[in-house]
């Protein structure tokens, strides 16, 4: 399916879980032929009637294959599809890469009709009742193209990935798999052991929990089953990431330690190093890309109380956009034991007074 055919698109997605069933979606909303196969019948009828595809056939041809099941699947899978169907492009859709290609390359002599992608996108809900079309939209996908592979395979998945609205960066396969390690796998695994602390805690320790754990704890409700096998794929990168953490979890550790024999509250010799990961945890979070992918702007940050009843929050809405004022995020926590909750507004610091001003005129209230 190089890029310059004149003619319909063909696609067949193996696997129709949330991210199969996904571009299947978003594939067939394109005007795409879209095929479907899954080792569970019922799974794959639910995505049919979804209408992210129709069942494969015996004398189907696809131009592309894409490959969205577990990571340990990934290379039997895509050997059989090259076999298969000989004259199509085959990509998968799998968050670790290297270890899937070594295991590909050990079943197949060429793999050269075989490249790698990953759309970075997902939501905490599983299978194909979570589909959706524009999953995809605006999120990069990560191709992962072998040295030397043909250009019109490369250009069969920059299209798939831009079809689904993706926006599409090149990797090696080393580079995603390091990448992904610190920014996807290893807050996987933080969040979780977090979230595990509160399994056996007292719930009246429980109870007291703000909208701060609800916010780093969201990755925990991911599916166990899935992502011990995504971490587990890549082990080596993920270790790296780990043991740079446990260094520094060390050192709070024997700070706190320290502070609490010297049994002086603020004692700043004993809790240097607390202050030194704080400090390095803002550099961090200034270092995160803006959401428009450039460098991260200082925002402020208007909290204003909501009444948790309909149509409050298109009020609020409609407040900034009749001061002119750009909403740059939203951020909702909810008061425990109230019908209310605060509304953190991020906005530029040239906007701030303004909309402050007129939020406060219009009966809103504003905090701080």
């Amino acid at each position: 399916m190089s890029a310059d055919r004149e003619r319909d698109r063909s696609v067949l997605v193996i696997g129709t879980g949330l991210i199969g069933a996904s571009i299947g979606l978003a594939l067939r909303s394109a005007g795409a032929t879209v095929w479907l196969q899954d080792n569970d019948p019922a799974t794959c009828q639910h995505a049919i009637d979804r209408g992210a595809g129709v069942p494969l056939t015996p004398d189907a041809a696809p131009d592309l294959v894409v490959v969205a099941v577990p990571p340990r699947a990934i290379a039997d899978v895509a050997a059989d599809s090259l076999q298969r169907y000989p004259l199509a492009t085959v990509t998968d859709v799998a968050s670790v890469k290297a270890a899937p290609l070594a295991r590909l390359h050990g079943l197949v002599a060429d793999t050269s009709r075989f490249v790698g992608g990953h759309p970075m996108a997902g939501r905490e809900v599983s299978g194909p009742a979570g589909a959706r079309a524009d999953l995809f939209e605006d999120r990069l996908w990560v191709i992962t193209a072998l040295e030397g592979a043909p250009a019109d395979r490369v250009a069969d998945v920059s299209w798939l990935a831009r079809t689904c609205g993706s926006l599409v960066v090149e990797l090696e396969a080393s580079e995603h798999d390091r990448a992904v390690a610190l920014t996807s796998h290893t807050p996987q695994i933080l969040a979780s052991l977090l979230a595990a602390q509160l399994a056996d805690a007292d719930p009246s320790d429980v109870a007291v929990s703000g909208q701060g754990l609800r916010d780093i704890t969201r990755l925990a409700d991911s599916g166990p089953e899935l992502w011990s096998q995504i971490i587990g794929s890549n082990a080596p990168e993920i270790i790296a990431v780990l043991d740079r953490v446990a260094a520094e979890l060390a050192d709070v550790r024997d700070a706190l330690a320290e502070q609490a024999l010297v049994g002086e509250v603020g004692s700043e010799a004993a809790i240097e190093p607390v202050r030194k990961v704080l400090e390095r945890g803002n550099e961090g979070r200034r270092a995160l890309p803006d959401k428009h992918g450039g460098t991260a702007h200082e925002y402020d940050v208007i909290p204003v109380v909501v009444d948790d009843k309909p149509g409050e929050l298109a009020r609020l809405f409609a407040a900034a956009g009749e001061a002119g004022v750009n909403l740059e995020d939203v951020r909702i926590e909810h008061t425990v034991g109230r019908l209310r909750a605060i509304i953190e507004l991020d906005v530029s610091p040239a906007t701030a007074p303004r909309l402050r001003e007129v939020l406060a005129a219009g009966g809103w209230q504003v905090r701080g």
